[in-house]
C-alpha cells in the first residue's frame, strides 16, 4: 500500500485496475457469521445446504462484498474519500474454495454544484470467480478534490 495524490481531474473514464485472486475458505464463512451474528444455514450447515439446490454452503453476500472491495483498497489518496456504494447485486453465489477477482472502472465523472471544489467520481466494480463468472456488482462513489481550489 502506499499514498499517492490524484484529484478530480487525474481519473480517467473507462480506465481500469485489476485486482489478483484470492480464495474463500471456511474461515472466512466462520469469521464473517461471527462479525456479523448471521449464522443462517445456507452459510453455516453442510448438511441441511445439501438437501438445497446449490448443494453446499454459499458465501455471505456482504462477505463477497467486503473481501472483494479490501482487495481494490491498494493505494491511499488523501485527495478522495468514500461517499458510499449504489447498485450493490450479488449476481451468482460464491462457495468456499471460490477464488475471486475484482476489475474496477472509472465509469463516470459529474461536477458537483453545490461544493464546486469537488467531483463525484464512479468506480464500476465487478467481482468475478475463478470461471470468469460475474458473481458480485456495485458502484463506489468518490469525491475528489479539484486541481484547479487547491492553494
Amino acid at each position: 500500500m502506499h499514498i499517492i495524490s490524484r484529484f478530480y481531474e487525474d481519473y480517467e473514464l473507462g480506465s481500469k485496475r485489476e485486482t489478483l485472486g484470492r480464495t474463500i475458505t471456511e474461515t472466512d464463512f466462520v469469521v464473517h457469521a461471527g462479525h456479523t451474528g448471521d449464522y443462517f444455514p445456507h452459510h453455516m450447515d453442510a448438511e441441511w445446504c445439501a438437501t438445497q439446490p446449490f448443494k453446499q454452503r454459499i458465501a455471505h453476500g456482504t462477505l463477497t462484498f467486503a473481501v472483494g472491495i479490501g482487495m481494490t483498497a491498494t493505494e491511499i489518496n488523501p485527495e478522495a474519500f468514500s461517499k458510499g456504494y449504489d447498485r450493490l447485486r450479488f449476481v451468482k453465489p460464491v462457495y468456499i474454495g471460490d477464488t475471486i477477482r475484482v476489475i474496477v472502472t472509472i465509469s463516470e465523472k459529474i461536477e458537483e454544484t453545490k461544493r464546486p471544489e469537488l467531483g463525484h467520481i464512479n468506480e464500476h466494480v465487478e467481482i468475478f470467480n475463478q470461471r470468469d463468472e460475474l458473481v458480485l456488482v456495485c458502484d463506489h462513489i468518490l469525491l475528489a478534490k479539484k486541481k484547479s481550489f487547491e492553494k
